[in-house]
């Protein structure tokens, strides 16, 4: 499910604390910036329709 107030700024912050992570504020700004393409790519999949019957293929072949 994707949340609709999902904040890009506060999860790459709360992420950092979490690990660790020194970010400049120049560093800060740069990952949520590629986070926020990451996540509008992310709810263009989520919100393609897949039909009920379709089945993951056991392996794949190119």
């Amino acid at each position: 499910m994707v949340s609709k107030n999902f904040d890009v700024v506060t999860y790459v912050e709360q992420m950092a604390l979490l690990l660790d992570l020194q970010l400049t504020d120049t560093e800060r700004d740069g990952v949520v910036e590629n986070f926020a393409k990451i996540q509008a790519i992310a709810q263009l999949v989520n919100e393609f329709p897949l039909p009920e019957d379709i089945e993951a293929a056991p392996v794949f072949k190119p």
